[in-house]
This record gives structure tokens, C-alpha cells and sequence, in this order.
């Protein structure tokens, strides 16, 4: 009787998104490497599984962390009922982050999950309908997520979504008039992530900043992707000297365990108890092992200065990937992107690159940039290492 590899049964049971998925093979994880399965060549992994693994694969302390919750329960009771003490914990290691005003936090499942709950959140606060995001701006795949997307190649084919959404450009302050009385939140990434990791200056977000409280709307920072320390500071806002009303994470946060949170004030958070009640309900949010690697996450990066550490590092991928294919790098902390001509000319490079055992990636909305997001305690020889192997994927 043949054997049935995973391989077959990759490809006859688990849901395709693309005819072209990467197809690797991983057997386990360790720091910043995935090894595949049967030869056990290591890969290293320069996208963090998307900005996810920011203390690295399997990181000692979370492994202890969910270890140590494992033995005491898992899921208990919906959302919101039952004192956690890995819930209550990680909420009160995330408040100390953060400025006042930012002290109620909502655990999800996801970050789209987080986006969606700051949309609930933030009409029934403000009475309003009106969403305000960013061209080439992505939020996450579920329908209120997917509404706010500013690329409508990936909107078209799931319309109606939901009405009343505008969108503005990224860093242009000319296009902050948009922003009315009918507006009940803007949300934006302080570094644009999917659109080539973009910046914005300290004076755009400030007059953001100041535009949302004129007309009573609510600003929403959508940190999924920079949060936990990824771009230099723990929070990226820190670097644009300004404040959210409700603040968005996930991704980074867990360790390698599926969590994300939307973040506001006691009094925002509050309309979610009354009219109705049970505003917002989740039932797997907030899981207390999922909670427990977080606040491992959050223990290792501080402890360990990972933040602190990122921009000298990213500067070392900027000092090192020089080439004449190479237009430009960009990119704050261990956030950047390095921009080809075309595509064409950097998907071949990102193949022979994977096949040379480094991971990179391009951006939903920007195909012709590289993305390099690595786990923070990436090494400077392992920068060095990496940087030589695409260097020479890029002469062929």
C-alpha cells in the first residue's frame, strides 16, 4: 500500500489561497531558523512567520511560560467572566507600556479580530458611521477588516462590505480635511506595513492627531504589525509623539500563540455594557496560554532591550544591502523594505534566496520591495549572513 506523504495531503486537504504556496516542509523551529523536514536544512527565517516570532522560534522563556499554564487550566469561560490571573497579568504588563488613558484592554483571537472590535467600539462610542483609512492601507480578511482595505483588487470580488468608508493618503497632510463630523474613527499603521513599510513624519500625526479631537472622531493606531518592539521603541507611536484614543496589537505579541487586543480608555471601553449588553463577545479571546506566552513576549523584550537594539540593526541591513539592482532601502528598526525595479526582477531573487536557506517576502500592495522583518535578537553575524545571501541571489 503506498504511503501518503504530508506533502499529498498538503495540497489535497488543506485550503489553497495562491497556486504558488512556498510548499516548505518544516520539521521544527529554533531562534530565528525553521529546518525542513527529513534533511533538516535550515532556514533562516527573515520575515518572523509575517512579523510574528519577535523573540525568535520557540523562545525558552514562552516555551516555560505555556508550559507552566498547561499545568494549571486552559479554556475556561467566555470573555469577560472568570478572573484569569494570565489575563490580568498580561493587561497590567501592557497599561504600564502605555500612556495614561490607554488602561482597558480587549483580548481577541487575532489582530483582524482587534480591528473589528475597534470598529464596534468606536461607532458605538461615537454614534457615527463613517470610517476613514489609507489608500494601499491593509487592516485583516474579515469583513469589517476587509471594508476598511484601501486596495480594491482585494475587496471587489466580496462586495457590498460595509458603506460609509473613505480613504485618505498615508503621510499627506492635504488630505486630513477629509476627516468630518460624520467621521467616527480614523484608523491608520504608524508605519504603513502592506503598502512597502512607509513613514509619516512627527508633524502629520500630530495635526492627525489634533484634526480627530476637533471633529470628535475617534484615532485608531493599528500596531499589529509594529507593536512589541518592532521598529525601535516598544509601541511605534512612541516615535511620533502621539496618542490614540484605542490602539491595536497582535502579531508579535504572543510568542509564536495566536492573540491580539484592542486597547482604549476605562470610559471608551465602558459603551460595550449597556444598550446592549454583552457589546462585544468573544470566546477563545484572551486564552489563558495564550496570555501567559504573551507576557513572557513582553518580559524577554524589555528585559532583554530588544527594542532598544532594533534600529542599530536595521541600519546594519541598510549598510550592508548595497547593489546596483537595489533602489533604495526603507524601513524603521527591524521594519524594512528593499525595492527592486519590478517583480519580475525581485521574485526570482527571493526564490534563490530561500533556495540559498534565507526567507524574505515582498508586501501585499508593494511587489516590488523585499520584505525583511526578522525576530529581534537576529545577531550582527547573522545580518551579515543574511545580507551575503541575497547579495548573491541577486547576481543569480
Amino acid at each position: 500500500m503506498q504511503t501518503v506523504t504530508h506533502r499529498q495531503l498538503f495540497f489535497q486537504h488543506i485550503a489553497q489561497t495562491s497556486d504558488f504556496p512556498l510548499g516548505l516542509e518544516i520539521e521544527r523551529a529554533e531562534g530565528i531558523y525553521l529546518f525542513r523536514q527529513g534533511d533538516h536544512k535550515p532556514y533562516m527565517d527573515l520575515i518572523s512567520g509575517i512579523g510574528v516570532s519577535n523573540v525568535g522560534h520557540r523562545h525558552p522563556h514562552v516555551l516555560e511560560a505555556i508550559q507552566n499554564q498547561l499545568d494549571k487550566y486552559l479554556h475556561l469561560m467566555v470573555y469577560g467572566e472568570y478572573i484569569q490571573t494570565p489575563q490580568t497579568q498580561l493587561a497590567h504588563a501592557l497599561v504600564q507600556t502605555l500612556p495614561a488613558g490607554l488602561d482597558n484592554v480587549y483580548f481577541t483571537n487575532s489582530g483582524t479580530e482587534a480591528v473589528e472590535g475597534a470598529m464596534k467600539l468606536a461607532k458605538r462610542y461615537t454614534g457615527r458611521t463613517e470610517f476613514i483609512s489609507c489608500l494601499n492601507a491593509y487592516h485583516g480578511s474579515t469583513q469589517g477588516s476587509l471594508s476598511l482595505s484601501g486596495d480594491e483588487n482585494f475587496k471587489q470580488n466580496y462586495r457590498p462590505l460595509l458603506p460609509d468608508i473613505r480613504h485618505i493618503r498615508h503621510g499627506k497632510l492635504d488630505d486630513i480635511e477629509r476627516i468630518t463630523s460624520r467621521t467616527a474613527a480614523v484608523i491608520i499603521e504608524v508605519v504603513a506595513g502592506e503598502a512597502g513599510v512607509r513613514l509619516a513624519d512627527v508633524a502629520y500625526f500630530q495635526a492627525l492627531r489634533q484634526r480627530c479631537t476637533d471633529v470628535g472622531a475617534l484615532l485608531i493606531f493599528d500596531e499589529i504589525q509594529t507593536g512589541f518592539g518592532r521598529t525601535g521603541t516598544f509601541w511605534a507611536f512612541e516615535a511620533v509623539s502621539t496618542i490614540p484614543d484605542i490602539l491595536l496589537c497582535a502579531k508579535g505579541m504572543g510568542g509564536g500563540m495566536p492573540i491580539g487586543a484592542f486597547i482604549s480608555s476605562a470610559a471608551i471601553m465602558s459603551v460595550f455594557k449597556n444598550n446592549p449588553i454583552l457589546g462585544h463577545i468573544t470566546t477563545f479571546g484572551g486564552h489563558p496560554v495564550s496570555c501567559a506566552a504573551s507576557l513572557a513576549t513582553l518580559q524577554v523584550i524589555q528585559e532583554q532591550k530588544l527594542h532598544e537594539q532594533a534600529e542599530a540593526k536595521g541600519q546594519l541591513f541598510r549598510q550592508l544591502l548595497k547593489h546596483p539592482a537595489i533602489r533604495e532601502v526603507r524601513g524603521k528598526g527591524l521594519m524594512l523594505a528593499v525595492e527592486f525595479d519590478s517583480f519580475e526582477v525581485l521574485k526570482p531573487v527571493i526564490d534563490r534566496a530561500i533556495d540559498k536557506g534565507v526567507i524574505t517576502d515582498w508586501f501585499l500592495f508593494c511587489n516590488n520591495s523585499m520584505r525583511i522583518a526578522p525576530p529581534l535578537i537576529i545577531t550582527e553575524e547573522q545580518i551579515r549572513e543574511a545580507c551575503a545571501v541575497i547579495l548573491d541571489a541577486i547576481k543569480g
